[in-house]
């Protein structure tokens, strides 16, 4: 199983705009419940704490497929919204990179049981 990690970007540091190159499509379940999946680019318009107009990144509600449009900085967690709710998740859950198919719960590729960490998570 490989990793969703950055392999290249562009950034025009005018606008904010921003591509960023992933080594291939990937899909993963993040904290036991939300089902991510990215594109192999992801773009969209960067500032201070904040990442707007995505596009590339969706994740599974009940059996729906929306897009990720922003993820903002709460202190120390991160925000992603779909628009009309968001989810809340620890930075640290961020600083390792997932590997597609088991995310940040792995272990040789599978999804290592009881490692899960408790959150305050807002309804999608």
């Amino acid at each position: 199983m490989g990793s969703p990690c950055v392999t290249g970007y562009e950034l025009d540091e005018s606008t904010g705009k921003f591509s960023a190159y992933l080594n291939g499509s990937c899909s993963f379940t993040l904290e036991g419940s939300y089902q991510l999946s990215y594109k192999s680019t992801i773009g969209g318009f960067i500032s201070r704490g904040k990442l707007t107009g995505l596009e590339g990144v969706k994740v599974k509600l009940l059996f729906v497929w929306v897009d990720i449009v922003e993820v903002s900085r709460s202190g120390e967690d991160l925000e992603f919204s779909v628009g009309i709710a968001s989810a809340g998740f620890p930075m640290d859950n961020f600083e390792e990179c997932p590997q597609c198919g088991c995310g940040l719960n792995c272990a040789n590729g599978e999804i290592e049981e009881g490692r899960r960490n408790p959150i305050g998570v807002s309804s999608f």
